[in-house]
């Protein structure tokens, strides 16, 4: 089974893989520079520990 470029569905090669050429692997990383992709989580996930005084913990030092 062949597989498929992930930008233009044209076949993969080898040295580019999953893409078929260097220009589809400098879209997705534009893509991935711009933010176009995105896990999606929960506000505040994302946030600092409670714990984020160092002087708080001792045991970070």
């Amino acid at each position: 089974m062949s597989k498929t470029c992930k930008i233009c569905k044209k076949l993969q090669i080898d040295d580019f893989a999953p893409f078929c050429s260097k220009r589809c692997a400098d879209v997705d990383l534009g893509r991935w520079l711009k933010g176009n992709y995105a896990i999606p989580g929960r506000d505040g996930e994302a946030s600092i520990p409670a714990n984020d005084n160092p002087d708080a913990d001792p045991n970070l030092y």
